[in-house]
């Protein structure tokens, strides 16, 4: 018997050399140039949003090439576990890297190493591939009792976001929320595409309800205006009753959405917007939007109980549609919606009213979590998710 002994020649050591990557920080000139660059990053990575969860520590770190140049970068978020000097990392919708390298250990290594030796005991990531995609038409006619949004055949199954979910679990990386819903950030979001559509184009793709009710609402004399942080505190009004009415809770105080407002349009004016519904001089609907990069999010909506015959939640969301579409937007993102397709099911309407608007229905890969290595890190790790069970 005899063995073949094979070795890497000089030209494949530096190919592997030229492909390793190192993670250190980034000044904000740095990082921002890169998102600059990078166009489709998600709000909730930019310096900013550091700023807005004020209890959590952050960085901005970046992927160095051995040349020096950045190839990927992201918001980390720091959370010091009580009693310890050591810190949760939460990187959210993020990092912004190529996530359809299949030397996944190029990017996770680097960054583990570094969290490390921050400090952290357990890391948690937002890779930004989609898994799956159902349009509107599909999404409507798979509804149904006890139906899931998973129970349908896709209309599309990003290659990228499947490769890189089976990476990850064969890595130790576990997926947070279980397989249906998300935790932190929503699993299931809808999107309206924008990217190379007309208005018109839109305007045909709202369904019949969506078009007779922003028709209803411009004959009612419904006004959709632009407002400032001065209307903050009757949008929070409105988001309670909302809440009380639809029977969630956001759990976000005034001063919180105050904290984003400043925070968001320090570091560039108009990245948040507060919309407006005024009909006969009152304020019926008030509904945030974010916008960074190519990307507008809709983020957060509310109303009034009386006079919701005029439609002004419609009219603001056509409002801010259009208004995505002429900042040149790929797309208009909803955010959240729910992964239920059973009609009964109280949930089922924000999806219903959102699936009028003839976009799609996206399940995003969602949030990983795993320890860093070592026995007291795993330990507290698992503490970790104990105490934040019984918040």
């Amino acid at each position: 018997m005899c063995a073949l002994l094979v070795t890497p020649t000089q030209q494949d050591q530096t190919r592997s050399r030229d492909r390793e990557l190192t993670v250190r920080p980034l000044s904000e000139a740095e990082y921002r140039g890169f998102l600059s660059r990078h166009g489709r990053a998600s709000f909730l990575q930019y310096p900013s949003w550091g700023a807005v969860k004020d209890l959590w520590r952050s960085e901005r770190v970046g992927w160095h090439c051995p040349g020096g140049e950045i190839e990927g970068a992201g918001l980390v978020l720091y959370r010091q576990f009580p009693g310890t000097r050591k810190y949760f990392a939460y990187l959210p919708e993020g990092p912004v890297a190529d996530w359809a390298d299949p030397d996944i250990d190029r990017w996770l290594t680097p960054l583990k190493n570094h969290l490390k030796a921050s400090g952290a005991f357990a890391v948690r990531i937002g890779p930004t591939p989609a898994y799956r995609r159902w349009d509107a038409a599909t999404a409507k006619a798979g509804t149904g009792p006890g139906r899931q949004i998973s129970d349908v055949l896709a209309t599309e199954v990003d290659p990228v976001g499947a490769a890189l979910a089976d990476r990850l679990r064969t890595r130790g990386w576990k997926r947070c929320g279980g397989e249906d819903d998300g935790d932190a950030q929503p699993r299931h979001v809808f999107r309206v595409p924008l990217a190379g559509r007309t208005r018109d184009d839109l305007w045909s793709g709202l369904n019949q309800e969506w078009r007779r009710n922003v028709r209803k609402a411009t004959k009612a004399g419904v006004e959709t205006v632009v407002g400032t942080a001065a209307e903050l505190p009757e949008f929070y009004r409105l988001l309670r009753i909302t809440e009380e009415r639809d029977g969630f809770r956001l759990g976000r105080s005034l001063a919180y959405y105050q904290q984003q407002y400043e925070a968001l349009n320090a570091e560039e004016p108009g990245r948040m917007r507060l919309y407006l519904g005024v009909h006969q001089g009152e304020i019926l609907a008030a509904h945030t939007m974010i916008v960074a990069g190519s990307r507008v999010w809709y983020q957060t909506g509310a109303s009034a109980d009386h006079r919701r015959e005029v439609r002004p939640s419609n009219a603001l969301q056509w409002r801010m549609m259009c208004d995505a579409h002429a900042l040149g937007a790929d797309e208009y993102d909803m955010r959240g919606v729910p992964s239920t397709l059973d009609p009964d099911e109280r949930s089922f309407g924000l999806l219903r009213w959102k699936l009028g608007t003839g976009g799609q229905v996206v399940e995003t890969l969602g949030e990983w979590e795993t320890s860093m290595d070592g026995y007291a890190n795993t330990a507290l790790y698992k503490a970790f998710q104990a105490y934040m069970a019984r918040r």
